[in-house]
């Protein structure tokens, strides 16, 4: 069985829905925004929505794909940055709960929490403190660390550290893994574009992008944009949200369309799919049937709170699969 290894910021996902959007302009959030914050305003964040039911685990998108190729039975790893304390714990604990090999560095700075208040309406507001995660760094990394896996899965918020993610898939193609690239934010595509465009094109097998992050990286529309990042790697794939997917390989171009669910909270589904479709892809599955995968783990994990599911969730999703 082929091994996949992940590597991404270590965030433990702080889970919160909100009775109503009060507490986000007591805060001054932005509803629907991402706020980076610092450790002070953070405590803040935890102070004020403490009577609040909450949910912690593991999260971050890389994090978030190597759950979900964990929980359809595949063995993984994951490589990140905690600190010494409780996040760090709880999220070494959860990878470990998930089947998960913790691959993890550890350092003196907090370790980062996403606090996610959730709002009646489904939508999401953020205050992230990254702390340990962003600490990691190129000299964290060495070969033994890629020995055994067959796949590598990168998080495209590490774009951002050039010489970290140069190192990390020279060191997976020097292992001859396939490396998967699922990008990030569309402005840190286009703040890094003229870094990225080469190491898609040399280091990259497969490459996830929504239509911001497409449009970002090409300039282009999705239909456009999948053909243009397929003449850069072996496979693309653009994730256009209610509408589905685009997948191209050479002159294949597949239309992937969405499960009809009831949506809940969007969180990870883009990370779920990935999920889906490699898994697909590790199997050896038809382009078409590891985008279908894909779809159907997305849209499960957007009709629950977080990008968790439980163990009757998963047996459905298996079932579905095993239908295809």
């Amino acid at each position: 069985m082929s091994k996949i290894l992940g590597i991404g910021n270590a965030l433990v996902d702080i889970m919160t829905r909100l009775d109503d959007d009060r507490i986000l302009a007591e805060l001054n959030l932005p509803k629907g925004s991402m706020q980076l914050v610092d450790l002070q305003a953070s405590g803040r964040v935890l102070e004020a929505s403490k009577h609040l039911e909450k949910q912690l685990t593991s999260g971050g998108s890389a994090a978030n794909t190597i759950y979900g190729l964990s929980m359809l039975g595949m063995e993984t790893a994951f490589i990140g940055k905690i600190g010494k304390d409780e996040f760090g714990d709880v999220f070494r604990k959860d990878l470990e709960a998930c089947g998960i090999i913790p691959r993890l560095l550890i350092s003196e700075t907090h370790s980062g929490r996403a606090i996610a208040l959730v709002s009646s309406d489904s939508e999401r507001t953020f205050a992230t403190h990254l702390g340990a995660a962003v600490e990691l760094e190129d000299e964290d990394l060495d070969h033994t660390q890629f020995d055994g896996y067959d796949f590598f899965h990168i998080e495209g918020y590490l774009v951002q550290n050039h010489s970290l993610l140069k190192k990390a898939v020279t060191l997976a193609k020097e292992k001859n893994l396939k490396v998967s690239l699922d990008l990030a934010s569309y402005n840190i595509v286009e703040e890094n574009l003229s870094f990225l465009k080469p190491i898609v094109k040399d280091f990259v097998d497969i490459i996830f992008a929504n239509e911001e992050e497409a449009k970002a990286f090409t300039g282009k529309e999705p239909r456009d944009a999948v053909h243009e990042m397929a003449g850069m790697c072996d496979i693309a794939v653009v994730k256009t949200g209610e509408k589905g997917s685009l997948i191209k390989q050479k002159d294949q171009l597949h239309e992937i369309g969405i499960i009809r669910v009831s949506s809940i909270d969007t969180t990870g589904a883009g990370d779920l799919y990935a999920s889906g479709f490699l898994f697909g892809l590790v199997n050896n599955y038809p382009l078409e049937k590891c985008g279908r995968i894909g779809a159907i783990l997305a849209g499960n994990i957007i009709e629950v709170i977080g990008a968790r599911m439980d163990i009757v969730r998963w047996d459905s999703i298996r079932k579905l699969i095993a239908d295809l």
